[in-house]
C-alpha cells in the first residue's frame, strides 16, 4: 500500500491520455515567456526610435 500512493499520484496524469501532449496548465508557462520575450522587443525598438530621435535633433544644431 506505500508503492501504491506515489504510483497512483506519478501516473495517474500519464496514463490518463495516450502519446504526448500539453495540458493548458503547463502551457501558461510559454504565454509569460511569449509576453516577456514581447515586451523585451517593444523596450529595444523604443530604444532604438529615441536614440534616432536624438541623433536627428544633433545634426539639426
Amino acid at each position: 500500500m506505500r508503492y501504491a500512493l506515489p504510483l497512483m499520484i506519478l501516473a495517474g496524469p500519464a496514463a490518463a491520455h495516450p502519446g504526448p501532449h500539453l495540458h493548458p496548465h503547463d502551457g501558461a508557462s510559454w504565454l509569460a515567456v511569449a509576453g516577456a520575450l514581447a515586451v523585451i522587443a517593444l523596450a529595444g525598438k523604443l530604444m532604438v526610435a529615441r536614440r534616432r530621435a536624438e541623433t536627428r535633433k544633433d545634426r539639426r544644431r
